[in-house]
């Protein structure tokens, strides 16, 4: 198998091994720690996001300088082992400070997608971040519901062993990768200055270093302002899925609509129609007489669609909340692949692990605000109430993204048409 291949691999392993949680953090500390406050459930999902928020940008520096296949090797097998000790970890504070510990190493995984889109063309990083998008999708699919079946039939800390296992595996493909392709520790693209003889400076390089430090300069104030809109975007979206299975659960009475398992499936129908989407956005770039929009136009109307499923969704009936989650992910998947594809667009390959980093740092800061506030809505409101705001923040990041980004010219390259 091919280098991207595996790498891409290696990201179904890894997704599908952290998400099995995600869903059933609520039911996952009932049983395991007699713990049913729903505000802690929301500090516990903010403190991961901040862990894997600061950890990130620190493997990005990391990476200058050691070859990421070598680096997840150590990487994985620490995370393995502190896995193994949150399985047998006896207390609630002991249990906090390992899993926390374990994400700052599990953190380095993300580097995957800045590298792949490294090996890459710019015009195959639509379908390459679609690809990737769907691959999120599809391991919280698979994740979900292998949770659900873990819940229902196992022990919950089970799933710790699990993802220990996983990072076993993902050692043993980077060994086999660093062997078959006789990767070096240190990676290719080492800092120029590393790679001169002399201290002589070309002049043509020299005429070019004040443009160059304009476009740096152009990269970092369009990443600061898009990530200010993925905070908010991110904040809105993640607002209704700490607690959706109780949700789910508690506007349905019959026992095997309520089960975990039929539970975890309800939760993944966004990843579903995100590999639907995939599907469809790839045959429609063959179709010449497709309707061609830009990814101004994508992004504006796939925040109106969501805005729509949210609310259906609050809606407490079962058909109506399978249909709103049909609806959110079609548009949370036309908006998360097109504001990646804005970042990728605009930035160098020497600066995707760096630019991406910083976007996941915002990403982050939005779960993190979420998570705080979640918790406080379910003690204080309802289940419900969570769409309901969630669907005014996606209003409010569609009119600051629509201020933001509106078309001023035809020039600007995340503005040109592309296929729905």
């Amino acid at each position: 198998m091919s280098l991207k291949t595996c790498l891409i691999l290696l990201t179904i392993v890894s997704v599908i091994a952290d998400t099995m949680l995600l869903p059933f953090y609520p039911q996952f500390f009932q049983q395991a720690f007699n713990q049913s406050s729903p505000e802690h459930v929301g500090y516990y999902i903010a403190a991961c996001c901040f862990t894997v928020m600061c950890a990130f940008p620190l493997w990005a520096k990391v990476a200058k300088h050691i070859h990421e296949l070598h680096l997840w090797v150590y990487t994985q097998i620490i995370a393995g082992a502190l896995g193994i000790a949150c399985y047998f970890s006896t207390s609630l504070l002991e249990f906090w400070l390992l899993s926390q510990a374990m994400l700052v190493f599990k953190a380095s995984y993300l580097l995957i997608y800045p590298f792949v889109m490294r090996l890459e063309d710019k015009d195959k990083h639509l379908g390459m971040v679609g690809l990737f998008s769907v691959l999120m999708h599809f391991g919280g699919i698979s994740g979900a519901l292998l949770g659900g079946v873990i819940l229902q039939y196992f022990d919950p800390r089970d799933i710790y062993l699990i993802m220990a296992a996983s990072d076993g595996l993902q050692v043993i493909v980077c060994l086999y990768l660093i062997a078959r392709l006789n990767i070096a520790f240190k990676p290719e693209n080492m800092k120029v200055s590393d790679q001169l003889n002399s201290e002589q400076v070309d002049p043509e390089l020299e005429d070019s270093a004040t443009d160059e430090e304009s476009n740096i300069s152009h990269i970092k104030g369009f990443v600061f302002r898009l990530g200010l809109i993925t905070a908010l975007f991110y904040f809105s979206a993640f607002l209704i899925r700490p607690f959706f299975t109780l949700y789910w659960q508690s506007i349905n009475s019959t026992a095997w609509l309520s089960s975990e398992i039929i539970t975890g499936l309800v939760y993944s129908l966004p990843g579903w129609i995100a590999v639907i989407g995939l599907w469809l956005n790839h045959k429609a770039q063959k179709n010449e007489s497709s309707i061609k929009l830009s990814s101004f136009q994508i992004i504006v109307n796939a925040m109106l669609l969501g805005t729509v499923g949210l609310l259906i969704q609050g809606a407490e009936q079962a058909w109506l909340v399978i249909l709103g989650r049909c609806i959110y992910g079609w548009a949370m998947f036309q908006a998360t692949v097109r504001l990646e594809v804005m970042l990728f667009e605009v930035s160098t390959p020497d600066r995707y692990a760096t630019d991406f980093s910083k976007m996941h740092f915002m990403q982050n800061l939005g779960v993190i605000a979420a998570s705080f506030s979640v918790g406080s809505i379910v003690a204080n409101a309802s289940y419900s109430w969570t769409f309901y705001i969630a669907s005014l923040g996606f209003i409010s990041t569609l009119a600051i993204f629509y201020f933001s980004f509106r078309p001023k010219n035809e020039s600007n390259s995340y503005l040109k048409n592309s296929t729905l």
